[in-house]
């Protein structure tokens, strides 16, 4: 498992967080920061002071200018803090000069570090853990140099841990990057292996013929609890649904694996739903790259479902988010419908249409019939009205056609069954034979 960059198991670390304001980030600013500050809370740390300086660029070798740094050495010091992050991505050269001018026991690290840190803790999954390790060793290799990246776990050797805090214990290896891109390959040929497998299920789904929904959007918007609401409601599990529910908490990035389970509705349509992993604004490229796989449950769906948080006053920022990393996986050009979610706490009137979109709660039973109506006939819009005629020898074809649809109309005559139904293009072509003309 990829170890992680802070020590945060016993006690909370104190960390100051710093940023740079410009021209370019200036109309956000603020959000960004608050942004900044969730992050570190979600990886258990403890934000004793946040340091900020209106700055063109960073300066290139100690990021902020001199006097603002030596404000950050006092701050640390007033503060007891052992930690400072950087909301904007470091160089080696940025991360060392800082150490050596701040205090030789501080560590200073980014918010790519910090975004990385938070996905090694939540990682469950074989797979989603060599996702985040392959990101940490990528994110690494540039900072080859620093102390932070010459600290691995004793049994990095054996188990190609990154990051982890200094303590007793620990070994310090000098790591060359011949060391690190060999490690780098062997992660990448592992998850090769691994998602090959995720592959053949994934066809297996295509095979299917159902349409797919994925949730998608801002961390911690709500795309979980839908999820279990609609597998409470919906499952095809039956029984057994507490243990197909995915992990839902109110913090940032409580699932990474995406999960996908297949939902009937009352009216016999099938779909495969599937909650993907949060969006985050600047997401580190790495954590794209290597979650590329788990994204695609996303860019190879039929339908996008938007889940936003409507009670957050960002929430127009969190809607720019999202539709920036769709575009980064290429998934920009499938239909999408929003929920504008957690009405309730934003006392707005629930559930209520706006056009495509809905005004709901996820934990609201009449908002739950209203995302199943808006899913049947946006999803469901290219089912086509036909009759098919199957003969009294067909049997098993006429048992699951009337099992998997809703049969609008039924007879008999000489020649065997006449039923009415819904179908897609896919399953006309498939019973073509028994198209009665």
């Amino acid at each position: 498992m990829a170890a992680q960059l802070f020590d945060t198991k016993k006690t909370k670390e104190r960390v100051i967080l710093t940023a740079i304001e410009n021209q370019k980030n200036s109309q956000n600013f603020d959000y960004a920061i608050e942004e900044f500050k969730n992050l570190a809370v979600a990886d258990n740390l403890e934000v004793v002071d946040v340091l900020t300086q209106k700055y063109d660029r960073p300066n290139a070798a100690t990021y902020f200018g001199k006097g603002k740094v030596e404000e950050l050495k006092e701050l640390v010091n007033a503060k007891e803090a052992r930690l400072v992050i950087s909301n904007d991505d470091l160089t080696a050269i940025q991360i060392r000069n800082l150490e050596k001018m701040i205090a030789s026991d501080v560590r200073v690290v980014d918010r790519t570090g910090l975004i990385l840190d938070i996905f090694a803790a939540r990682a469950k999954t074989k797979i989603a853990k060599l996702q985040v390790r392959l990101a940490q060793k990528q994110y690494q290799l540039p900072r080859l140099h620093t102390s932070l990246a010459n600290e691995l776990d004793q049994q990095a050797g054996a188990g190609g841990a990154s990051f982890t805090s200094r303590g007793s214990g620990e070994t310090k290896l000098e790591l060359n990057r011949r060391t690190i891109e060999e490690q780098i390959s062997q992660i990448k040929t592992e998850l090769k292996s691994l998602l090959s497998s995720s592959t053949v299920q994934r066809k297996r789904r295509d095979n299917s013929g159902l349409k797919r929904v994925a949730l998608v959007g801002y961390t911690n918007a709500g795309k979980s609890t839908w999820m279990n609401r609609i597998l409470e409601r919906y499952s095809q599990i039956g029984n057994d649904s507490e243990e197909k529910k995915v992990f839902e908490k109110d913090m940032l990035f409580a699932t990474l694996d995406s999960t996908v389970r297949s939902i009937r509705l009352p009216n016999k349509r099938q779909f495969l739903l599937s909650d993907t992993v949060g969006f985050i604004s600047n997401l580190p490229h790495n954590l794209v790259a290597s979650f590329q796989s788990t994204l695609e449950e996303a860019s190879n769906s039929d339908l996008l479902v938007q889940i936003v948080d409507v009670s957050d006053p960002h929430y127009r920022d969190m809607l720019t988010t999202t539709s920036k990393t769709l575009r980064q996986i290429g998934a920009e050009q499938i239909p999408m419908v929003t929920i504008f979610n957690k009405a309730d706490k934003a006392k707005l009137s629930y559930p209520e249409r706006s056009g495509e979109d809905l005004i709901a709660s996820a934990l609201d039973k009449k908002s739950l019939e209203a995302f199943i109506d808006l899913l049947n006939k946006k999803l469901f819009a290219d089912l086509k009205k036909v009759e098919l005629l199957i003969p009294f020898d067909q049997g098993s074809v006429l048992s699951e056609l009337i099992q998997n649809n809703q049969v609008l109309h039924q007879e008999y005559n000489d020649k065997g069954t006449k039923i009415v139904l819904e179908l897609s293009e896919a399953k006309i072509k498939q019973y073509q034979r028994f198209v009665n003309i």
